[in-house]
């Protein structure tokens, strides 16, 4: 999956269309996001020891990972993520639009990196 936590993430479809959050949580198991401030639902709660006055609670609820889309920093558009490896053999994911940088995802290897010649 190639979005991760912390990713500035676009709905594309649903009652939450165009809205934007950063990405709470991953779940791989079922392909689903936690995205902070959509797909927000009433969660009753009756009174207790730990929440003394009860009542509705807003609570975020996962989202499938087909209908978000991670936001390009330098275009603010939604985009499609790619790979590459840099000189130093290090795996960077990059937005497709603009190709911009969108952070290291593994350490560099040594037979990754390109030899000069």
């Amino acid at each position: 999956m190639k979005i991760k936590v912390g990713d500035m993430v676009r709905v594309l479809s649903g009652d939450d269309r165009s809205k934007s959050g950063k990405v709470i949580s991953v779940n791989h198991d079922k392909n689903k996001v936690l995205v902070e401030g959509v797909n927000l639902v009433y969660k009753h709660v009756k009174p207790s020891r730990r929440n003394p006055q009860g009542g509705r609670l807003h609570k975020e609820m996962p989202v499938p990972v087909c209908i978000v889309a991670i936001v390009c920093p330098k275009t603010g558009k939604p985009t499609k993520v790619g790979y590459r490896f840099l000189a130093d053999g290090s795996k960077e994911r990059f937005a497709r639009k603009s190709g911009a940088a969108l952070g290291a995802s593994n350490p560099p290897k040594a037979s990754r990196a390109k030899q000069k010649a």
